[in-house]
């Protein structure tokens, strides 16, 4: 990641469950777990160059394994 998360992700929705998720196959194989979800969420992050962003992130977690490839999908500011 090049960014670091500043405090708490907020409005956390789940877009895509288990066999919805087109990278389920290559999740199950490196990470583990059973059922995975892809969620999104807004947080403040802090770039690499230190600069504070208000930002949309998705990424993929199941239970027992936590969040996997967070990344930013769009800036809200």
């Amino acid at each position: 990641m090049d960014f670091e998360i500043v405090g708490e992700i907020g409005a956390v929705e789940t877009i895509a469950i288990n066999l919805s998720i087109r990278e389920r196959v290559d999740l199950k194989a490196r990470y583990g777990g059973r059922r995975w979800r892809k969620r999104k969420g807004e947080a403040l992050i802090r770039a690499r160059d230190g600069r504070l962003h208000r930002v949309e992130l998705h990424w993929y977690e199941a239970h027992g394994v936590g969040k996997r490839k967070i990344k930013i999908k769009r800036f809200l500011e």
